[in-house]
């Protein structure tokens, strides 16, 4: 079953995530969250411009990386690499699909967990010689069709 609608963690799942992982629920973190939960999948300079024009909070964009990467590292968001070599955060750290606008470097979240167990299955009869696998991670690449585009 296909479904494009993920849901990121709450703000009161998000405290109690930071609790979890002996962090305070700073101004700062709970400002990065909520744009994060807005914007879904974005770049430390996205964040902290929309927390620029949403937010009463200050922050500059190298506090905004630090946060965005100190949570990516705990597992809380994940990290996604764009083609044009730049490092987006994504809010949903639950296992999914991404579809890759190269347009637009943009991501949009599948979850197709048909698709999902298919590659699993498959994997575990592979071995790849001097390799472990750790973890999978499918991210289609796509461009917008022309019904898309305008």
């Amino acid at each position: 079953m296909i479904n494009q609608t993920i849901k990121a963690p709450s703000i009161e799942d998000f405290k109690a995530l930071l609790k979890r992982h002996e962090l305070k629920a700073t101004r700062q973190r709970l400002a990065v969250h909520e744009a994060m939960m807005a914007l879904g999948h974005a770049s430390a300079d996205m964040v902290g411009d929309h927390i620029g024009s949403a937010s009463h909070v200050r922050i500059t964009t190298a506090s905004v990386y630090n946060i965005l990467s100190q949570l990516a590292d705990l597992k809380v968001y994940s990290r996604r690499m764009s083609s044009n070599n730049k490092m987006y955060f994504d809010v949903v750290a639950e296992r999914h699909i991404h579809l890759y606008d190269r347009d637009n470097n943009s991501f949009r979240d599948v979850q197709d967990e048909e698709l999902m167990d298919l590659v699993r299955s498959h994997l575990k009869k592979r071995r790849f010689k001097g390799f472990t696998v750790e973890d999978i991670d499918i991210q289609l690449v796509a461009r917008p069709t022309k019904k898309t585009r305008s």
